[in-house]
């Protein structure tokens, strides 16, 4: 028998989820409702599931609606895809009604709203998971193969740098994740990832954090220092900004159109905000340093406006180095399909033994989006592959990513190294 799932928040991250279950995942699960903010972003996606994917429009509810949407269709999962700031509300909910849950990363912003969580799974006894899908990315499962395998000792620290570029890496400064209240800036929405793959690889959680973060790049302030006026607030429609590189147009493609140009009359929300206007309480430059509860140190690094988009990796042990490169597609959410975001381009895993001759590791390409991991992912979840243990992440394994971007952020306030174990109670 099918299981049944809600959707809540339909913009340009929950296509993943609603195309495999009305595609390669039909047999085995179903969509029975949506929820959502916006009845325009709903009613679009409802053309979606059954224009494009041949299934049948469901019912749509409003945030207010939400116990009623699970009363009435008894959903045994709900997905939240909604703004970072309000994954809690529904995640708690959502057990509380007896539901499992599935949340994009983050979990969620703050230690306040991931205590809460935590707490509610020990409550109810439901499960919470968290989609890491670079976890199951092929190159990403080699580098943890390899350091479980000891091919490098015992690890003693890694340098961790990603890059976002000026297409992918500014789209954070068009949308709501410019206002640090919504995404708890790039450290909690996107360093999620690379603090939770760390983890993943080394088996181990962070203890304590110091970090620098400012905005230096994009913002008003920036871009008048270095000669640069935008004097626009969006960019669509807009003449002065037809030659602005990091402009876009939400007319351009039917899915950013359908989802926000149409939606706007709605709720105002402008998808399209000028990257060099004000209002931007987020940082595009961040540095951090990690110390596990396994002793290894990280040294970690993130900047929003690189040339390429992509990560270096080099992990350090008593018997030797492991480096991984990996250059990925950039993209704007929303933009196309799901199946283009974060694919990996070029991959390369060089290991250096301590005594012995350096070799590259093969590594097999992982077709489609955030190097492959996604439809690995997907299958674990909806279809029927037999899990792979240890890969799967849980509340617990979404509370430890987010710890360290909010007490990175903690530093960055206070200038102090933050002590992990005090904000919440794991």
């Amino acid at each position: 028998m099918a299981k049944t799932y809600a959707l809540v928040g339909t913009g340009g991250r929950a296509r993943m989820f609603y195309e495999a279950i009305l595609g390669p995942h039909r047999a085995e699960a179903r969509l029975v409702a949506l929820c959502d903010t916006n009845q325009v972003r709903m009613d679009f996606t409802n053309k979606v599931i059954s224009e494009e994917l041949g299934g049948q429009k469901v019912p749509t509810y409003k945030p207010a609606g939400f116990a009623s949407m699970i009363a009435e269709h008894k959903p045994d999962t709900i997905i939240v895809t909604s703004i970072d700031r309000t994954h809690d509300r529904y995640i708690i909910a959502a057990l509380e009604a007896g539901c499992d849950v599935i949340t994009e990363k983050p979990m969620t912003t703050d230690p306040e709203k991931c205590q809460a969580i935590l707490d509610a799974v020990e409550r109810t006894g439901k499960q919470v998971r968290v989609t890491f899908n670079y976890r199951y990315a092929p190159h990403n499962s080699a580098l943890r193969e390899l350091i479980a395998e000891g091919a490098i000792g015992k690890v003693t620290s890694v340098h961790f740098e990603w890059l976002l570029d000026t297409r992918h890496g500014a789209d954070y400064f068009r949308r709501w994740h410019r206002d640090k209240r919504n995404s708890g800036g790039l450290m909690v929405h996107k360093s999620t990832h690379h603090f939770d793959l760390v983890n993943f690889w080394l088996g181990s959680q962070p203890d304590t954090v110091f970090g620098m973060g400012d905005l230096k790049f994009y913002g008003r302030a920036n871009a008048e220092e270095r000669g640069v006026f935008t004097p626009y607030t969006r960019t669509t429609g807009v003449e002065a900004a037809k030659d602005d590189p990091f402009a876009i147009d939400l007319t351009s493609t039917p899915v950013q159109k359908g989802l926000y140009w149409d939606g706007e009359k709605e709720d105002g929300y402008q998808r399209d905000q000028n990257v060099f206007g004000d209002g931007i309480s987020i940082e595009d430059t961040m540095n951090v340093i990690v110390r596990y509860r396994n002793k290894a140190v990280m040294t970690y690094s993130l900047y929003a406006y690189a040339p390429w988009e992509g990560f270096n990796v080099a992990i350090n042990g008593t018997g030797g180095r492991l480096e991984l490169t990996v250059h990925e597609n950039s993209y704007i959410n929303a933009g196309a399909g799901s199946e283009t975001e974060g694919a990996a381009k070029g991959v390369k895993l060089y290991h250096f033994p301590l005594h012995g001759e350096p070799r590259v590791v093969p590594v097999q390409h992982g077709e489609g989006g955030h190097g492959g991991g996604d439809k690995i992912m997907l299958e674990e979840i909806f279809g029927n592959a037999t899990p792979r243990p240890g890969y799967g992440a849980n509340h617990r394994d979404g509370a430890l990513s987010i710890l360290t971007g909010i007490a990175a952020n903690k530093s960055f306030a206070t200038g102090l190294p933050v002590d992990v174990n005090t904000l919440v109670r794991l």
